[in-house]
């Protein structure tokens, strides 16, 4: 059986998860929408060349003129929403007036929640929505999930994830592989973790521990950041005792960050200076984009997962670790790969009807099927449990 797709927003995931839909979704074909047309065309016909087959087509669309998404994604199976998150609830009920299936790469948790309150339409529409996919929030607690289900009682889960470039710079010893106000964003206010089974605040920039991997990446750094977790420790309290996400850097990324933090050039609101306001978070950005933004970046995203629990009635421990570089043959990063794949993986199962019908939770999603899925693209997921 052969599937409709859709892209809303010809960006780097979003062309990613077109081309994943397009060679392993069964794809009748996929349409890659977006405001600027020339974007979606370029990509389009570098999905067409890199499978050698016409099944991705460009197409205006402006998500802010409603009839006009409505008619671009009737009849398609499955979509994907890769354009900002404050869009994501309109296109929810898009979704369920024209009963596509929907996820899509969230970013604010506040929305997610709003989405998930459509479950029951959702469900009369016969439909899957799937919102906060991608790399974090999106594989990381994909694969905790998997790791949960490699113990018998689960009861802590630790997740480590970052992307970073291959061959690091100084003084910054990073690039960035996405839009630099989702960078800050991370860097800013709480986190959310389970803490002896309940849901605590954690400030952003706490917890930093070293964690060593296999060479060439070596020690990196590891922090808290903001947003990485979603809906998951709520959907987990009660279950687990423990569940945390921190991101990992090069070492020094950290230090130079809190420094911003503590100089407030992370804060939003406006100061004085002379006779105009400023926001200093759009200072930040002006003067720090340019140092860590390249036209073409060889990146490598790191993932670990810890799952601390009981097998057989004995203490077990289950690791997972996922290092994924820059594809030379395709020209994807590897930031597009693990965050445009999982949404697409996601599309592909809603689109088979092997996600449960309604809005549901990125968690909700089987662990095992998606690194089955996972594994099928070439990723290299190596597992190992332990029992003591």
């Amino acid at each position: 059986m052969s599937y409709r797709y859709a892209v809303i927003g010809a960006g780097r995931q979003g062309i990613a998860a077109a081309y994943d839909m397009a060679k392993f979704g069964n794809a009748e074909s996929v349409l890659l929408a977006d405001t600027n047309l020339k974007l979606a065309q370029a990509g389009a016909k570098h999905i067409n060349q890199l499978l050698k087959r016409n099944v991705a087509k460009a197409v205006r669309c402006d998500v802010r003129n409603k009839p006009q998404t409505l008619s671009v994604l009737k009849g398609v199976d499955s979509f994907l929403s890769g354009v900002p998150y404050p869009f994501n609830p309109v296109l929810t009920d898009i979704a369920i007036k024209i009963k596509a299936n929907m996820c899509d790469l969230g970013g604010n948790t506040a929305i997610v929640r709003q989405q998930l309150k459509k479950d029951t339409l959702a469900r009369k529409a016969g439909i899957s929505i799937v919102p906060d996919c991608g790399m974090g929030p999106g594989l990381n607690i994909s694969l905790a999930v998997y790791a949960m289900s490699l113990v018998d009682n689960p009861k802590e889960v630790y997740i480590w994830d970052g992307g970073l470039p291959q061959n690091p710079q100084p003084p910054w010893n990073y690039l960035s592989t996405f839009n630099i106000g989702g960078l800050t964003n991370e860097y800013y206010g709480d986190a959310y973790f389970l803490r002896d089974g309940k849901v605590t605040p954690v400030p952003c920039f706490e917890g930093e521990e070293e964690l060593d991997f296999p060479p060439p990446i070596g020690r990196l750094e590891a922090a808290v950041t903001s947003g990485g977790l979603s809906t998951a420790p709520w959907t987990f309290q009660g279950k687990l005792q423990r569940l945390e996400n921190k991101t990992l850097r090069y070492p020094g990324h950290w230090s130079q960050f809190k420094a911003f933090a503590l100089l407030g050039l992370l804060e939003l609101k406006p100061i004085q200076v002379g006779k105009i306001k400023i926001v200093p978070r759009d200072v930040l950005h002006a003067l720090l984009e340019p140092k860590i933004t390249r036209p073409h970046i060889k990146d490598v995203c790191v993932m670990r997962v810890k799952c601390v629990g009981a097998k057989n009635g004995r203490p077990a421990e289950a690791m997972l670790e996922l290092i994924d570089y820059y594809d030379e043959i395709t020209g994807f990063t590897a930031m597009q790969r693990l965050t445009g794949w999982h949404a697409s993986i996601v599309a592909i199962l809603a689109a088979r009807g092997a996600i449960k019908r309604g809005a549901v939770s990125v968690e909700s999603v089987p662990g095992d099927v998606i690194v089955k899925e996972a594994r099928l693209r070439g990723f290299e997921i190596k597992e190992k449990t332990v029992i003591g």
